[in-house]
């Protein structure tokens, strides 16, 4: 099983998050890739760079924000 690698993007303002995601996927190459963030533009933003790079991606409401698990 592969470690399932962490971005925390809670309070950061767009295009940061996004940012974070591109340069975590670009390392990562396949795997696994949870996001925090506590945004719905920062859960919309990350979510559509990852489809657009090919990663599948699901989301998880939590207390003050969302979970999103990327994969590949």
């Amino acid at each position: 099983m592969s470690e399932i690698k962490s971005v925390d993007a809670r309070g950061l303002s767009c295009p940061e998050p996004v940012m974070l995601i591109d340069r975590a996927i670009r390392a990562a190459k396949k795997g696994t890739i949870e996001v925090l963030v506590d945004s719905g533009t920062a859960r919309e933003n990350v979510s559509r760079k990852a489809k657009s790079a090919g990663w599948g991606v699901k989301i998880e409401e939590q207390s003050g924000g969302w979970r999103l698990v990327l994969t590949k």
